[in-house]
């Protein structure tokens, strides 16, 4: 989720990065609260034409980022309907939806470096008592960075099998892509101490 991106640069890409969050946090405790399916519904669609406004890539890359939820909807929607449940099922689904993609709205508009800058403010007290953050904050960065890439690699993988073997893709991918996961973390590291390691990243 951290991981995504807009298309296209919007309106509430210059908002401030700890407002957003603060909000997020807000909204996503208080669709909790909600128990009425109306509202609920009320929530997605509201949530839907935010993901609108911005044009229609805004629109698809939200949209495909929700795919992923998919599977988990199948599930709750299918056992809501075993045990005879359907009206608190929809809510379920509705509130996993709307906090998803309120968290998907958030990621997208946000840049890494004010996502960074706000993980750097949290942690204030930390180095009040000696303790570095500049670990944290480079992990947040790396796995922003790094998961595209590896969803890349991982893609590419898949179609060389495809182009080379009759059969579907298995667990014979695994290897591979460990490696490649494996070799890539060898070049960041490398890259990290030529810059002079963790310490030159706290300092600059």
């Amino acid at each position: 989720m951290i991981s995504l991106s807009s298309p296209v640069k919007t309106a509430a890409h210059d908002w401030p990065a700890g407002l957003k969050l603060a909000a997020l946090c807000v909204a996503t405790v208080g669709l909790f609260y909600i128990e009425s399916p109306l509202i609920l519904a009320g929530v997605v669609t509201a949530i839907l034409i935010a993901y609108t406004l911005p044009g229609r890539a805004f629109l698809r890359a939200g949209l495909a980022a929700l795919k992923l939820l998919w599977p988990f909807i199948v599930i709750v929607a299918i056992w809501q309907a075993v045990i005879g449940e359907l009206v608190q099922g929809a809510v379920i689904v509705m509130r996993m939806v709307s906090a998803v993609a309120l968290a998907n709205l958030v990621s997208m508009t946000t840049r890494l470096s004010d996502m960074i800058s706000v993980v750097r403010w949290l942690t204030t007290p930390l180095r009040r008592f000696g303790l570095s953050t500049a670990a944290l904050e480079i992990a947040i960065a790396l796995v922003i960075r790094m998961v595209p890439v590896l969803t890349n690699k991982g893609g590419r993988l898949t179609e060389s099998w495809r182009a080379r073997a009759t059969r579907r893709p298995s667990w014979r991918l695994v290897l591979p892509f460990t490696l490649l996961a494996l070799d890539d973390a060898d070049h960041v590291g490398d890259a990290l101490r030529a810059r002079g390691g963790l310490t030159s990243e706290r300092e600059t």
